[in-house]
């Protein structure tokens, strides 16, 4: 059976051919401030507002993945082959007005020859590693690369082998660090192990353990990232041309990690529901502290089409701490 992904659907259905840009560094002086969203009561999350990021302003669009640091250095990568570097701007109530000192440029693949049928610029996924480098999960042709710094060459980082299995645009698009260090990552579309779950590992080169990621039905997880207390977050997503988009956040609890073992099932915790976010294509999520607390920051990718929108919101825990 053919299985199409997500942008050629939209491309098929609405006829449309993708934004192209160009490399961009300097200040960024044109984007739009978005007021916070009206969550639930009693959400553990508070809104703070966000950023419309169009790719005229940026350079690129088709953000897919995100990582905030503690001093709010922002960097993403786009599904095009690109990485962004920029500094998140908040004003005093830490409602975000901007980016400043945005640096865009290609990811540089190194000496990795791109294989037949294969796209080499796919990337999906993103995470910090403890020294400071970065790994980057492409789909297509599945891997994670390695780079010293995002603007550096990259090497192949390894990985399971049964990752090569994965249909073609449904790879690895969660790639978290968990703060013992280990690695956390979930494919997007291989349904494998003895219930049918998803496929995930953790861990890290030569002591990768198999686990199952029990996603909400509909639903498949399209980032993820650690927490300081040793849990994770995970985006869930759903698509359809009749739905459209919708997403939810669930939290994968410290102690199922900590003991997770080989055929251990992963099924997070309900942080914010479908209804509770903009029907848009949430394809990043981020963990960082801000004026001593702990913040969260989402991500949606516009697939570089003009009926979509690059929006980046914030977020506070609503007592302050991560669980």
């Amino acid at each position: 059976m053919i299985r199409l992904n997500r942008r050629s659907l939209l491309l098929g259905a609405l006829g449309l051919a993708s934004l192209g840009g160009c490399v961009l560094r300097g200040a960024l002086a044109e984007i739009r401030p978005l007021p916070p969203l009206p969550l639930p009561p009693g959400a553990p999350l508070l809104s703070q507002g966000g950023l419309l990021l169009e790719p005229a302003a940026i350079g690129h669009g088709g953000w897919s993945a995100l990582h905030v640091a503690d001093d709010l250095t922002l960097s993403a990568i786009s599904d095009q082959g690109f990485w962004l570097r920029a500094r998140l701007v908040l004003d005093a109530t830490g409602a975000p007005r901007g980016l400043e000192g945005v640096e865009t440029g290609a990811i540089d693949h190194g000496f990795l020859l791109e294989p037949p049928g294969r796209l080499l610029a796919d990337a999906e996924s993103l995470a910090r590693l403890p020294d400071g480098s970065w790994l980057i999960g492409f789909e297509r042709w599945h891997r994670v690369q390695h780079h010293a710094t995002l603007a550096a060459p990259g090497t192949l980082w390894p990985m399971p082998p049964e990752l090569r299995q994965a249909p073609l645009n449904a790879g690895l698009e969660s790639l978290a660090v968990l703060a013992d260090g280990r690695l956390l990552a979930i494919s997007e579309g291989l349904w494998t192990g003895p219930q049918g779950w998803l496929r995930g590992w953790i861990g890290g080169p030569g002591r990768w353990v198999p686990l199952g990621y029990r996603p909400a039905e509909g639903f498949v997880p399209s980032d993820a990232c650690g927490l300081p207390g040793g849990g994770a977050l995970v985006v869930e997503r759903s698509f359809s041309l009749r739905r459209w988009f919708h997403a939810r956040l669930v939290h994968l609890p410290a102690a199922l990690l900590a003991g997770a073992g080989p055929e251990t099932l992963l099924q997070g915790e309900v942080i914010l529901e479908a209804q509770a976010l903009p029907a848009e294509n949430w394809e990043g999520v981020a963990s960082f502290r801000h004026q001593g607390q702990d913040w969260v920051a989402m991500l949606v990718d516009d697939n570089e089409l003009p009926v979509q929108r690059g929006l980046l919101h914030l977020f506070r825990w609503a007592g302050g701490s991560a669980p």
